[in-house]
């Protein structure tokens, strides 16, 4: 069940790299060892064209993540931009963050969607955050968030009897600086509900925080996100495997150099 781990050049394995276009030229992706590559979707503007996604396929195992509420990914309607992703490249079906969506494309309905398009491409994985139930009932693999409860709930799965995949997404930064992982991910984890709650007002969120909100912030990164030094990172990602997980997905936070 568990996928063949991959090492990076660095010194954590992990399954996948994610990247973000708007961050990067994915094609970066190509000069690093690990062999799965997730491309998160920022926006049809920053979605890669057909040759960058075909150059990756040609080189790495790769994923796109695709909103199946958006114009040009929705099965029940504009599907254009999926129909143009080259054969060979996977997806990882969403809901969509409504950041990236119209008011009209937020307003469709997910659970018919995501049922049409895992049948469309019955290997995707299928993105959990908000939609637990629905992307669970797909029986497709789950790409699920790391979170403070992920192990928990990893081995509550596989003990009801879950046999699919599961593959965790998870904010990476290989350092002990606690300044430079607070300016990398305590934006990102102050978003979560039960962090924001727990924060002072107008709580400064990265490296500059103090007192109270460093405390909370501090805590928070490390139930989010994979911080530390490499040996602090690898017995994490080490636990997560341990519990059931099959794909650690690393998004570098600071960028590709972090991983190489």
């Amino acid at each position: 069940m568990h996928s063949e781990t991959a090492v990076t050049e660095a010194r954590v394995a992990f399954d996948a790299v994610a990247l973000k276009p708007e961050e990067c030229d994915v094609r970066d992706a190509l000069d690093i060892s690990i062999p799965r590559v997730v491309v998160d979707y920022e926006g049809r503007a920053a979605f890669p064209d057909r040759g960058t996604l075909a150059d990756l396929a040609a080189a790495k195992d790769v994923r796109v993540t695709t909103p199946v509420r958006a114009d040009g990914f929705d099965p029940r309607g504009d599907d254009a931009l999926d129909r143009d992703i080259p054969e060979g490249v996977g997806r990882v079906l969403v809901a969509g963050h409504a950041a990236y969506l119209t008011d009209a494309e937020r307003a469709r309905a997910v659970a018919p969607r995501l049922g049409d398009a895992t049948g469309r491409h019955p290997d995707a994985w299928v993105g959990t955050e908000g939609v637990e139930r629905v992307a669970l009932a797909t029986g497709a693999p789950q790409f699920e968030l790391l979170s403070r409860t992920t192990e928990r709930d990893v081995r509550a799965l596989r003990a009801a009897g879950y046999t699919g995949d599961i593959a965790v997404y998870a904010p990476t930064v290989l350092t002990d600086d606690e300044d430079a992982v607070l300016d990398a991910v305590g934006a990102y984890a102050a978003r979560r509900g039960p962090v924001n709650r727990a924060l002072p007002d107008d709580a400064a969120t990265d490296g500059d925080a103090a007192g109270r909100a460093r405390e909370v912030l501090s805590k928070a990164v490390r139930d989010y996100a994979l911080v530390g030094n490499a040996a602090t990172v690898s017995e994490r990602v080490d636990a997560l495997r341990e519990a059931g997980v099959d794909h650690v997905v690393a998004y570098p936070a600071r960028g590709l150099d972090d991983l190489v």
